[in-house]
């Protein structure tokens, strides 16, 4: 078992791949280490389809094997604590392996605890949640077996979430589904966000505002789900009132949509990397380098990063070429010196076949890729999201080529 690399790569996923993907494209001979326990990799922003009806869930898991370079070397375990000052970390199995250069890409924390009731009743009683492989499938059960008006509820916790959007997207699947049904006029369907706005830019928040008007939507926010009683199907919020006393909300409901709150894994939250005296923990990193704020030789990218970007893999696609020029950099004794804008992109689908293909910076300011008014509903950006985004996932940028 080897001990040391040159440069080792905590996280299998969309991060940790594209990069040592990328460095290896680079340069064939670099020693890299990645650690994950993973056996299986996971195409999660589809997900949301499966919770719709419109994917196979099984078209979104991939062996890990067949994921990670050839030329890198796997380290089948979990990290337990990093020792930055000695260029050292344990994991629970392989225990010491030490680095000249280290990149933190661990994805992000599903923290289910802390909705009491949530992990017990998931997956049954109408409650559901796209975000994970298991539960995905049952969104989609729940939503097919509606042959009556009912009372549907989707969440959106106070934390920020992989992908913002996500929440959103179900909502409005679910919506247009019953609208098919000739369920829709007589249903109620409520959105409970943590959150203040509808979307952080305005450009796409204005057709969001119009999305949820024509189906009827009704908005609830600064409500954060902090408990779920699955037999009795009663979700409770709570809430401030303009003094800023916090009351609690309770609320009947055939279907629930939860989104959990998330944040940086339990073993980046008590380490030296965190950001020191934040609570969700995210690595301490550079917004424009993705360097480290303390350790020099150490970049992360992703999920679980304190760069004020939406976490999508979009952000990730932009973030890994900046990060891998910045490491080569320093690695022949350069300045980090390539920035990253931080972009991000959520696909918002809007309704089957209908997508609103949201693009920006780290300044909200809209950023399209496409010569045309992208803050409209698009039958063009569904086929993007459903059909060329998959591929390009699995083809060209675990790969390192896009």
């Amino acid at each position: 078992m080897k001990n040391h690399f040159q440069i080792l790569v905590v996280g299998g996923g969309n991060g940790g791949i594209s990069v040592a993907a990328r460095l290896l494209n680079q340069d064939n001979k670099l020693d890299i280490g990645i650690i994950d326990p993973s056996e299986k990799h996971y195409y999660q922003p589809a997900w949301t389809l499966v919770g719709g009806g419109a994917y196979d869930v099984n078209k979104t898991v991939r062996d890990q094997s067949d994921c990670i370079p050839e030329k890198a070397y796997w380290i089948k375990d979990r990290v337990v604590t990093f020792e930055p000052d000695q260029n050292a970390l344990i994991c629970a199995v392989s225990g010491r392996i030490t680095y000249d250069y280290l990149v933190v890409a661990p994805g992000i924390q599903l923290d289910w605890g802390k909705i009491k009731g949530l992990r017990e009743n998931l997956g049954q009683f109408g409650v559901c949640s796209n975000y994970t492989f298991e539960s995905a499938p049952y969104t989609w059960q729940t939503l097919r077996s509606i042959k009556r008006p009912v009372k549907a509820i989707f969440t959106a916790p106070n934390t920020p979430v992989k992908c913002g959007g996500a929440p959103q997207k179900i909502m409005y699947l679910a919506s247009d589904h019953l609208k098919k049904q000739g369920l829709l006029p007589r249903s109620e369907v409520h959105f409970y966000t943590g959150g203040s706005v509808i979307f952080g830019v305005k450009k796409y928040a204005d057709v969001l505002n119009h999305v949820v008007e024509n189906y009827g939507i009704h908005t609830h926010f600064n409500h954060n789900l902090t408990e779920i009683d699955g037999p009795n199907q009663l979700a409770y919020f709570e809430t401030k009132t303009q003094d800023g006393e916090t009351r609690q909300v309770i609320q009947k409901f055939d279907m629930l949509h939860v989104t959990p709150p998330q944040s940086a894994p339990d073993f980046i939250k008590n380490s030296p990397l965190a950001v020191s005296g934040n609570p969700l923990g995210w690595v301490d990193l550079n917004k424009d380098t993705l360097q480290h704020n303390r350790y020099k030789n150490i970049f992360g990218l992703g999920d679980a990063g304190s760069t004020p970007n939406s976490k999508t893999g979009a952000a990730i696609r932009k973030q890994a070429p900046v990060l891998v020029k910045n490491l080569l950099a320093l690695m022949q004794g350069q300045t980090p010196g390539q920035v990253y804008t931080g972009y991000g992109s959520c696909p918002l689908i809007t309704g089957y076949g209908k997508l609103v293909l949201a693009e920006f910076d780290y300044n909200n300011n809209p950023m399209e890729t496409f010569p045309f008014n992208q803050a409209r509903e698009r039958y063009s950006m569904w086929l993007l999201k459903t059909k060329v985004l998959p591929w390009l996932y699995w083809n060209k940028i675990l790969k390192g080529t896009a």
